[in-house]
């Protein structure tokens, strides 16, 4: 099977050298991907079809068809590494991002024991189902009481009376009978069984496949049932089976869910991909929140919902949902909006990259959440020629906000809520800038009093 792997916007042209790929493979590839909810109206929100390659946009993940699987990684710099060492570490620091993102508490003994360098995302993850899993089948599969309504030859249970003296009333060789039995055929158990019978067909490895197979005999007694018809809401998780509280978020995940969509016809393929921008703004919220627990400061996660104008009947129009809103009280004290793009250095423009569209946004939400500090906050990349952190903080014209831009490096899992904690705490009057105001390099016009 033909394995490539590339980074988001990058281009993998055809060809049959190493980094390349063959027109036939590229052509399923591109077919699969179309498919995706992620790929929007016109198919090619996730991979562009060009004449002489393969481009990818701001999706990553991973993309499988019989005879090809591509893997498109985020572009995260992690110094000092090259070639598969950095690939490596980027398919850990992804995963590490999903798992918060879930809040999936994933072993640290696994992930040591994984082979980040020659398995892709996807086979990574599949490894981490099943092996969670399988650990869970051996302690006990969760079972749970059904009622049944069955005519027997014996009574069991309780007896129907209405039923047994109407439509029983000619044979009275049979009861109708009521009664609970214990059942592992539950929703739960049928997840479990559609996400192994969906792996089945997209694992490579022969450990993955093996281990897929003896899940697959262990779940035997338990429907089949499409993961399109799933009620996910109607599981419920108590003091009895809250251990597989992760093994369903990972269900949920490799089924689509959250962050991604997946997408499977048969032999026509199979994706498993995620929204850079969802992900990282979720990845934020998350490790912020924890951060801030026992603080006077809580975060509120696509909240607000208030409309920017009032239409017929008080109606609201255009309405705002800020991504992060940071909250003492109900007072909201700073609003964050995560952005997965690079902004330049000042020298190279002094709009930093920072879009127009953005400043705007950010103007509206500081309007109508009276909310004077206003953060764009982005991933920290090595061409940045200041530290992570608060990069550039510019005075509304006429007003009281200021539109901050910031970075935050998550090559380093570190104390990752801590340095996020550091960009809240931070307050403009302090004129504490890394390495003074000057490094900043503003236009005086911008320059901070």
């Amino acid at each position: 099977m033909i394995r490539r792997t590339i980074f988001e916007w990058e281009t993998i042209r055809y060809g049959m050298g190493e980094d390349e790929i063959p027109t036939h493979a590229a052509d399923r590839i591109a077919a699969a991907a179309s498919a995706s909810l992620l790929a929007g109206h016109g198919g090619g929100g996730v991979i562009d079809h060009g004449r002489k390659g393969l481009r990818a946009r701001g999706v990553v993940g991973v993309i499988a068809t019989e005879v090809c699987a591509l893997e498109i990684l985020p572009k995260i710099d992690v110094p000092g590494d090259n070639g598969p060492e950095a690939v490596s570490n980027i398919r850990r620091r992804l995963v590490h991002m999903l798992a918060v993102a879930l809040d999936l508490k994933i072993d640290v003994g696994k992930l040591t024991e994984l082979d980040w360098q020659r398995d892709t995302l996807l086979e990574i993850l599949i490894r981490l189902f099943s092996e969670k899993l399988a650990d869970a089948v051996r302690q006990g599969m969760p079972r749970r009481y059904v009622g049944h309504n069955d005519d027997l030859p014996l009574v069991r249970g309780r007896l129907d009376v209405k039923r047994q003296f109407t439509t029983l009333a000619a044979d009275p060789s049979l009861l109708a009978c009521r009664y609970d039995a214990l059942t592992v055929d539950i929703t739960l158990n049928q997840i479990m069984k559609a996400a192994i019978n969906r792996l089945r067909r997209t694992a490579r490895t022969a450990d993955n496949q093996h281990r897929l197979r003896e899940l697959a005999l262990a779940y035997a007694d338990v429907s089949e049932v499409s993961a399109a018809t799933f009620r996910w809401e109607k599981v419920i998780l108590d003091r009895t089976n809250n251990r597989w509280r992760d093994l369903l978020n990972l269900a949920r995940l490799l089924l689509g869910g959250q962050f991604q969509t997946t997408s499977a016809g048969g032999s026509d393929g199979f994706s498993l991909l995620f929204e850079m921008n969802t992900l990282f703004e979720e990845y934020v919220a998350r490790t912020l929140s924890k951060a801030l627990v026992g603080t006077d400061l809580r975060v509120v996660s696509q909240g607000g919902r208030l409309y920017c104008l009032e239409g017929p009947g008080s109606k609201g129009l255009f309405q705002t949902r800020p991504d992060i809103q940071v909250k003492r009280g109900d007072k909201v004290i700073q609003i964050i909006d995560t952005k997965w793009k690079r902004i330049g250095n000042l020298l190279d423009d002094p709009k930093r990259g920072v879009s127009q569209g953005d400043v705007y946004q950010m103007m509206a939400y500081g309007q109508l959440y009276k909310c004077d500090r206003l953060t764009l906050l982005y991933p920290h990349h090595a061409s940045l020629k200041n530290a992570e952190g608060l990069q550039s903080a510019n005075k509304v014209a006429g007003g009281t906000q200021w539109v901050e831009t910031a970075t935050i490096d998550i090559s380093r899992g570190k104390n990752l809520g801590e340095r996020l904690c550091a960009i809240v705490e931070h307050q403009l009057e302090d004129h504490s800038f890394p390495g003074g105001q000057g490094d900043y390099g503003f236009p005086a016009e911008y320059s901070l009093r």
